[in-house]
């Protein structure tokens, strides 16, 4: 199915993931107005920052860190779950596409077991349990779905 149906079931999602995106951009943005705000002083053309070549920069990226990471893994599997829309707006639903964002979510758990402190160790867990979740409902509703229109199929 091309489409998720309004009327099928509400997937639960956990926002601790998104707290800490949240945070982390945050904490660049605060990183940014500090390296800004600091005097430079340039030695030629190695020494330019990228803000002195690009003079309107479209949006802060977040920083580089394990919490990003997690964060976009989960935001793609969302995106083929038919959760969040796409750029333009259009939900879909992919769910192979979906189930090989988690499967890379858990190969990078499996990767840094013992490597990461309790928060990161947390952070992973938790999206894995959200997104599996929704990756049961929403397989669900599909089976469900398909299921119904074979029945109706059937009886015509």
């Amino acid at each position: 199915m091309d489409a998720m149906s309004d009327t099928g079931p509400q997937i639960q999602i956990d926002d601790d993931w998104k707290a800490q995106a949240q945070r982390d951009k945050q904490a660049a943005a605060q990183k940014s107005k500090q390296t800004s705000a600091a005097p430079s002083s340039p030695s030629g053309p190695s020494a330019a920052s990228p803000s002195s070549t690009s003079p309107a920069r479209p949006r802060e990226l977040p920083p580089a860190s394990l919490a990003t990471l997690v964060n976009q893994l989960a935001s793609q599997a969302m995106l083929y779950l038919g959760v969040s829309p796409d750029p333009r707006g259009q939900h879909y639903v992919s769910p192979e596409m979906a189930r090989h964002q988690i499967d890379l979510l858990d190969v990078l758990k499996h990767k840094t077991e013992g490597k990461l402190d309790d928060e990161e160790a947390s952070l992973i867990a938790a999206t894995l349990y959200e997104l599996r979740e929704a990756y049961l409902s929403v397989s669900r509703m599909l089976r469900d779905q398909a299921l119904g229109r074979d029945m109706q199929t059937a009886g015509r």
